[in-house]
């Protein structure tokens, strides 16, 4: 794109502190971003052509969001991991093969989105992030869900359409997890470890498209206590989204008398 393009974009990012260029075909990262490592806070660069991120991207210190979905990244850069701010890491649809050694040091990272890459061994080194609610490893290679899981701290991990055959018993420790999506691999219903149906904090697990029908699992012996423990933490998860969702009411409806309280009308209901 011309300079004159790229130069509007980043006015408008410095005004915002929000930078977006999808779908421009660029093919290098623009160097001229780094002016902006005082303001930055999102950057999108989604549905281009790069093929490696600079090492200087360590600059941009107050990044929180970061999109590059739809690349041609074959990797990303150990430099990453200098962005201590980040809590925001979409990288769809690349070439990645591995990730940064140090990535699991950036303790404020809540998403990684990583699906439709080319990842053939679990990141262990995400297990570290003690804040980590969403890991998408969906549409990759991943074979085996390997010992060492039991720390990972995710609240949903994403692995449909993989190619996993082996799931480690300790993935029923992991002490977060709630949502665990395991669609269209290559799992037998033996490699299903009793810990995971039984003991684990999972309230919504994803199997459809395995080597099993899921009649299988209803006709396991002990399936009814399987089933009375599962309905227990879908009620105990259920009754936490509208705790929480009742929260955020209360809050809403709080902010709602206040502002009517001051404009002496009602915005939100509709009153002129």
């Amino acid at each position: 794109m011309g300079n004159s393009g790229l130069r509007a974009h980043l006015e408008t990012a410095e005004k915002t502190g929000a930078f977006q260029l999808r779908g421009k075909n660029v093919s290098e990262f623009p160097e001229d971003l780094l002016r902006l490592h005082r303001k930055l806070r999102s950057v999108d660069l989604s549905e281009n052509k790069l093929t490696s991120l600079p090492a200087s991207v360590a600059q941009l210190k107050m990044l929180k969001i970061l999109y590059v979905n739809q690349n041609r990244l074959g990797s990303l850069p150990q430099e990453l991991c200098q962005l201590s701010k980040l809590e925001a890491l979409y990288a769809a649809d690349n070439r990645l093969t591995a990730m940064p050694a140090r990535l699991g040091s950036l303790k404020a990272l809540r998403t990684i989105c990583l699906p439709g890459n080319s990842l053939t061994t679990f990141p262990l080194g995400l297990a570290s992030l003690p804040s980590l609610d969403m890991l998408d490893l969906s549409r990759n290679h991943i074979q085996v869900v390997p010992d060492g899981v039991a720390d990972l701290q995710t609240v949903e991990l994403n692995l449909n359409q993989n190619q996993i055959s082996r799931l480690s018993p300790e993935l029923a420790r992991c002490p977060r997890l709630k949502v665990l999506r395991l669609e269209e691999n290559c799992l037998e219903l033996a490699a299903l470890p009793s810990d995971l149906l039984m003991t684990s904090t999972v309230s919504l697990l994803a199997l459809d498209g395995n080597l099993f029908e899921m009649k299988q699992l209803r006709q396991l012996d002990g399936f009814e206590q399987v089933l009375s423990c599962w309905k227990e933490r879908a009620y105990a998860f259920q009754k936490a989204l509208y705790i929480c969702f009742y929260s955020f009411y209360c809050t809403f409806q709080k902010k709602k008398i206040i502002l009517h309280d001051l404009t002496q009308k009602s915005f939100f209901d509709g009153s002129q």
